[in-house]
Parts: structure tokens; C-alpha cells; sequence
């Protein structure tokens, strides 16, 4: 994990560009995803790093990834979680200061399925397994090596987290532009579009959670992680270009929720807030079965939130990402089902959460 691997092909005219990033081992949202854009041979298709860790089928998805690039194509760029999946095979460097601690408590881990599928007797015995998976996997781990860390056309750029500028990539630290948190914040500018995963978009929203694509359009970034597997009502995205050359886009996304038919109209809410990871710190005021309201502390705004959705950490009260916002909704709207309460449905519309009050008809789809 040194300097960057950048590749640079050329994509011929007309074929159109499908970018997804951040699946982390979600592999029916990956399969749904591709069958909601209709994923043919002629597309070129863009796996913004994270493919890996953290969902539950890592091992699954990338053997299908491997698949697919036998009959499509594909460009799979490393990300962060895909990168220390390859540095366990490659170096013992990271043993004790990170798979001693990650490790036991990720049993879902590409390693730990990798040594479960191989009856693996002790795979708290590091070398000894990575002697094993070296032996027993040379193609994987000759897949995973191959993985480029920007992919750069005449018209576009993708690296998973983000690049300070186009100039000198190769010489960039690998690792940085595979983990680089906040990048939007960072106020870099570039002269055609700049494609990243990594970073929840929602982060970046502090008042509507929205986990559709981010065009941040001075800076020429899109920044496209929907929270696929990390969020409660995460998605995974794809952004669709129609041609390489295209100064136009658009985005589907898939998130397994059940999708129902808004019957009454209802107005946006103002001055909501989006709590989210990072800043959800909280105070408990009313504990209450199925809400409990709690001051943010960060903000000072006292709300109801899911009880179900409050997480201790010792003395550290804090919860999943939470909301007061009311989505705008006309009849005959499509709203996916995050969760039915008491006190009305914690709804998406168009990747955005927020509560909704009226009725709903029977489900669509999921």
C-alpha cells in the first residue's frame, strides 16, 4: 500500500457508464441494483471501491464480481475495506495493531468466511492462515492485487475517497485517496467530474438525511455512498452517465424496502435536523417503550427518537441517524417503508428519510 495505481482506458463512444460504489458484501442489493438498471454487456460498469466488509457476503459478492467481469466489463478500483482484505494477504504488518482487534468482533469479515469455507482450525493463528489462504486462493488474491486505485477517461475521474488534485496521482499515497473522510469538506476544485464513494452522503446533510447521489457542482464532485449496509435506511447507488462524454446523469438506487402508494398530501417540515454518525451524541430526558425524547447535544434541540434506535456505550448515550423531518408528499407518491409507528412511518421518498402521517395503499414492490 504505497503510490496509487492509476489506469487511464479508453471507452469507446455510445457505451454508457454505470458507477457504483461502497456495496460492502451486500449482495442482494447488488443484484438488485443491477436489475434495476438493466446491466447489459455493452455497459461499462464502475465498482468505486468497498466492494468488501462489513455486510454478509463478501466472499459471495466478490466471487460474482469475478464472474461478471468474465462477460462484461468491469473496472473494480480498491477501497479502504477491500484494501486491508488484500493487505492480510499480502503482509503481516497489520496484525497487532489492527486483525487482533477487527477481527474477532467481525465474524461477517471476507478473512473469517475465507477460513470458515476452508475449516480453517484456528484463525486467531494469523500466519499460519495467511500461509493458508495464499495457497488455497492464488486467484482471488491475484484479483484483489490487480485492483487500480483511480480510474481516469478524458471526461471523468473515479477513486473511492478522493484525490487533492489530477496532477501527480501516481505518486500519491495509495491509502489516502482510498480512505479520505470528508473529502467535499476539503474545498478541492477539478476541471471534470469527480466520482467518490466512501463517505456517506448523508453525512454531509445536517438538517435533511438524504442518501441520493451528491453532485456538489463548483467543485465538479459527485460523491455517491448511499450507507448501502451502514445505515438503517441505507441504499446502494448507481450513476449512470450515457455516454463518456455526456455533461448529463442520472441515478437509481435500490434498498429492499417495501414500496407503498402515498394516499394523503402532506407539507415538508422546516428547520429539521439530521442527526448522524459522529455528531449523535444525546441526553436522555423522557425514556419512553417505542420513543424517547432526548436532547442532541450538539445542537441543543430536544426530540423523539426510536427507542429501538438509542445505543449505550457506557456512560455515552447516542443513537442511529435520526430525524424530525416531515417529507412533502402528494397522493399517489411512492414511499419506501423504514418502519411504522404509533405516531406515524418513518418513510424514504427519492433516497430521502423522513416521517410521514397520511395513509398508505397496499405495497408495490420490494
Amino acid at each position: 500500500m504505497d503510490q496509487a495505481i492509476v489506469i487511464r482506458p479508453r471507452f469507446a463512444p455510445g457505451r454508457r457508464i454505470i458507477a457504483v460504489s461502497d456495496v460492502h458484501g451486500n449482495l442482494d442489493f447488488f443484484r438488485g441494483l443491477m436489475d434495476r438498471v438493466g446491466l447489459t454487456p455493452s455497459d461499462i460498469l464502475v465498482l468505486v471501491g468497498d466492494l468488501l466488509e462489513k455486510g454478509p457476503d463478501s466472499l459471495a459478492l466478490l466471487r460474482y464480481v469475478m464472474e461478471l467481469s468474465r462477460t462484461h466489463t468491469v473496472y473494480p478500483l480498491c477501497g479502504n475495506c477491500d484494501g486491508l482484505v488484500l493487505r492480510f494477504f499480502e503482509t503481516d504488518e497489520l496484525d497487532e495493531r489492527f486483525y487482533s482487534a477487527y477481527l474477532p468482533i467481525h465474524p461477517e469479515s471476507t478473512i473469517r468466511q475465507l477460513a470458515d469455507e476452508l475449516g480453517f482450525p484456528d484463525w486467531r493463528d494469523f500466519p499460519a492462515l495467511r500461509a493458508a489462504l495464499r495457497e488455497t486462493y492464488p486467484e482471488l488474491r491475484a484479483w484483489l492485487r490487480k485492483m487500480p486505485t483511480i480510474l481516469e477517461t478524458e471526461h471523468l475521474l473515479f477513486v473511492h475517497g478522493g484525490v487533492p488534485s489530477r496532477e501527480g496521482m501516481e505518486t500519491l499515497n495509495r491509502w489516502r485517496c482510498m480512505k479520505n473522510d470528508d473529502f467535499l469538506g476539503q474545498g478541492h476544485r477539478f476541471d471534470k467530474y469527480v466520482v467518490v464513494g466512501h463517505w456517506p452522503v448523508t453525512l454531509y446533510h445536517p438538517n435533511i438525511p438524504s442518501a441520493a447521489p451528491l453532485f456538489a457542482r463548483e467543485q465538479n464532485i459527485i460523491s455517491i455512498d448511499g450507507g448501502c449496509v451502514l445505515k438503517l435506511d441505507g441504499q446502494l447507488n448507481a450513476l449512470i452517465f450515457p455516454t463518456e462524454d455526456s455533461e448529463k446523469f442520472t441515478w437509481q438506487a435500490y434498498d429492499g424496502l417495501p414500496v407503498y402508494t402515498a394516499l394523503d398530501r402532506q407539507e415538508a417540515s422546516t428547520n429539521s435536523i439530521n442527526i448522524r454518525w459522529g455528531r449523535s451524541d444525546l441526553e436522555m430526558l423522557e425514556p419512553g417503550e417505542e420513543f424517547s425524547l432526548c436532547r442532541h447535544l450538539e445542537s441543543g434541540r430536544e426530540l423523539y427518537i426510536l427507542t429501538s434506535y438509542l445505543r449505550r456505550d457506557g456512560d455515552r448515550l447516542w443513537c442511529e441517524d435520526s430525524t424530525d423531518y416531515c417529507l412533502p408528499v402528494l397522493p399517489g407518491d411512492r414511499l419506501s417503508l423504514v418502519a411504522q409507528t404509533s405516531r406515524g412511518y418513518l418513510m424514504k421518498k427519492n433516497g430521502v428519510t423522513g416521517w410521514y402521517s397520511g395513509r398508505l395503499a397496499d405495497t408495490l414492490e420490494k
